[in-house]
């Protein structure tokens, strides 16, 4: 099998969908490996250590046109701003890997589709053990969550530690974690490192221990949380009158609290508003709110995507692409996601198997022979429902 590696093209993504190092795994297995010249360079991989783990550098033209795999981080479905002109580049039995957005635009999958092309969505990859490797959600979730910290840290008026000065005495900053799923476990280890007093929240019962094992304590609300985690470990969306409910509990909270970083995620749906502007209103002056849902609407309902905004004195920030920030490690976690996956896909004779048996491949492919094979594309775009 030929793999190929473009560039990524939109704009600020400075990851790579393989490093080096997945290369030489790949061409220790026998497969030869096809890299855009200067794919790799913004995540800190410069085109020398492609060659030297034995790739070849090509053109964007020539990575389409000879690779029967293509493995990028954001294929055209998540890449809406020039991602269709790579579109057009795909041929009949090739196999698009990477992000698609499968949940927010399922429309792609039908387009992909009807290129001949096959396309697996690494954001469906099911949460299960031996799929645990090859999960980029998690991967970047992770990168995101210790981000997150840092931008708040930089951002915040107060520093996280307490500090016994001459000078006198520094209290540590109460940092509060809204959602304990990778990225808030991850940003209440990472503010607890840095010093911080750190308490977490999610709706989900079996997070208080994971909160626990980090070093946060977890704050319980007295509402009823039955039903609220989904399938795969993810939460569950809510109705409306579980989450007027979960404000009101959470506004005595939010008021104590020097930083506030929000993870609360649907797949596929918009994100929860968790903070209202009545909430910010009754927070500290110079507070900071990092919301890492902002991609999908955000968690709290002042934040702008992109852009930093400053309401009754606190700070609130809509980061975009947080693991583009952070390219090196993000596209070495990416990287090994991918190269599981495709180890999963080719066989011991070097040949890439479909087994429409296996519920990794069922949970991924969202177009294949000229189809729409995937279940739940299928309900989103109203497809009849396959045999």
């Amino acid at each position: 099998m030929i793999i190929g590696v473009p560039k990524e093209v939109c704009p600020g993504e400075t990851r790579v969908a393989l490093v080096p190092a997945n290369v030489a795994a790949l061409v220790k297995k026998g497969q030869q490996v096809l890299v855009e010249q200067g794919a790799g360079e913004t995540a800190g991989y410069p085109d020398a250590q492609y060659t030297e783990a034995g790739a070849s550098l090509v053109s964007r033209e020539d990575v389409f046109a000879k690779a029967d795999i293509i493995a990028q981080v954001q294929t055209a479905g998540q890449n809406r701003v020039n991602g269709e002109q790579d579109v057009a580049r795909l041929k009949k039995g090739q196999l698009l890997i990477g992000s698609m957005d499968p949940l927010g635009n399922p429309a792609f999958a039908q387009q992909l589709a009807q290129t001949g092309a096959s396309g697996m969505a690494m954001e469906l990859i099911p949460r299960i053990s031996r799929a645990q490797s090859m999960d980029v959600l998690s991967s970047m979730a992770m990168i995101a969550g210790y981000k997150a910290v840092l931008i708040a840290a930089s951002t915040s008026p107060r520093t996280f530690p307490m500090n016994m000065t001459a000078a006198g005495t520094l209290s540590p900053a109460r940092v509060f974690i809204m959602g304990a799923g990778v990225a808030g476990l991850q940003a209440c280890a990472t503010a607890r490192r840095l010093g911080a007093v750190v308490e977490a929240y999610d709706v989900r019962a079996a997070a208080r221990e994971q909160i626990l094992s980090v070093g946060a304590k977890p704050i319980e609300l007295k509402i009823d949380t039955a039903g609220a985690e989904g399938k795969g470990g993810y939460a569950a969306e809510q109705s409306e009158e579980f989450i007027r409910k979960q404000r009101e509990a959470m506004g005595d909270v939010l008021a104590q609290q020097d930083v506030v970083i929000t993870t609360a995620a649907i797949p596929g749906a918009k994100s929860p508003v968790l903070v209202t502007a009545e909430m910010v209103k009754r927070m500290k002056p110079g507070s900071v709110i990092v919301d890492l849902a902002a991609e999908r609407g955000g968690n709290c309902e002042l934040t702008k995507l992109g852009e930093t905004v400053i309401a009754h004195g606190v700070t609130i920030l809509g980061p975009e692409n947080v693991p583009a920030t952070v390219p090196f490690h993000a596209s070495q976690m990416y990287g090994k996601n991918v190269e599981n996956t495709l180890m999963h896909l080719i066989d011991k004779d070097g040949n890439l198997q479909y087994d429409l048996e296996d519920e990794i491949v069922v949970g991924t492919l969202v177009a294949h022979n000229g189809d729409v094979p995937h279940a739940r594309m299928r309900e989103l775009l109203k497809l009849a429902p396959k045999a």
